[in-house]
């Protein structure tokens, strides 16, 4: 058993030459931050370092989480996030929160300072104040650039996803997830995501859901990016751990499998996933993953494409 972590910032249909020098280069800067603040809580706890790695990947405007938080057909920036400590089946999860600086912070606070699992809305928002947590105003999560994506489809009556898929192969997306194997063996997962651009009437994705896009028990920890109805439908983190548990397979052959299922529903996109061994897998169908891997003992590696 050797402690790493895993993360990710999102697969999508860009591929190579289709970002920006300046934006490519700020995601790898991002990855490799958030791999340096990760791997440093490994000797703690994995719980400890999805979320400081996420955490990281929150407050960079790259990717679609925390700061860089796509806009929905309202306007607004609704953030979902999960994490869960493997060791005990614990999970916490928020949806459609607003203005909640960390919202992979706030879904830890409800794992550990409430009974439940998931909260909403205004309601988690509330919580995150009574928490002592970090609440920013509207101005502070404003992009550009995601206010532009917004615009352009925005009276399409489309999600940015669809719009991708079906017509435009440039569009991109960035959900964010880090998995954990610490020094005690404990396995933990973590995601948090702004959702769809345009999406509409409280659509909540996969990556709040436990056992859909975020999961992790004694066997493995994931972490999943992509088309969120598909990954919901397969219940894809789950459906991995099950391979693993109930059908002899390896990690790949499980990982692989898992998706597959994903992808046979019509959906695209990627995952992250460490056993207890330490043995870990990354793989996605769509053009590009932003993804990156650490040891305790070594150098942190990114790739993109």
């Amino acid at each position: 058993m050797q402690a790493v972590i895993l993360i990710h910032g999102g697969a999508g249909t860009l591929f190579k030459g289709q970002i920006s020098a300046e934006r490519e280069a700020a995601a790898r800067e991002g990855l490799q931050q958030a791999l340096a603040a990760g791997v440093a809580c490994l000797e703690q706890s994995a719980l400890d370092a999805v979320e400081a790695a996420v955490k990281v990947l929150e407050d960079c405007e790259v990717f679609n989480a925390g700061r860089g938080s796509v806009y929905t057909h309202e306007g607004l920036q609704e953030m979902d996030a999960a994490i869960m400590d493997g060791r005990q089946c614990e999970a916490g999860a928020v949806a459609g929160v607003q203005g909640v600086r960390y919202p992979v912070s706030l879904a830890r606070a409800v794992l550990q300072h409430s009974p439940h699992v998931m909260l909403s809305g205004s309601g988690a928002v509330a919580f995150a104040r009574q928490q002592g947590l970090q609440i920013e105003p509207p101005e502070f999560f404003h992009s550009d650039y995601r206010w532009q994506q917004l615009l352009q489809i925005r009276d399409q009556d489309r999600t940015a996803l669809d719009h991708a898929l079906g017509q435009d192969e440039k569009k991109s997306f960035g959900t964010v997830g880090a998995v954990a194997l610490d020094v005690h063996g404990a396995l933990a997962a973590a995601t948090s995501t702004g959702g769809m651009t345009n999406k509409r009437f409280g659509r909540i994705g996969d990556s709040a859901l436990i056992g859909a896009g975020t999961y992790a028990d004694a066997h493995c920890a994931v972490s999943a990016t992509g088309h969120g109805e598909y990954f919901m439908r397969a219940v894809l983190a789950h459906e991995l751990s099950a391979r693993l548990r109930y059908t002899g397979q390896t990690l790949e052959q499980a990982a692989a499998g898992a998706l597959q299922q994903v992808t046979e529903l019509g959906g695209a996109g990627g995952l992250i996933v460490v056993d207890a061994k330490g043995n870990w897998r990354m793989p996605f169908n769509t053009g590009r993953m932003y993804r990156g891997v650490q040891t305790l003992t070594g150098s942190g590696e990114v790739w993109i494409y």
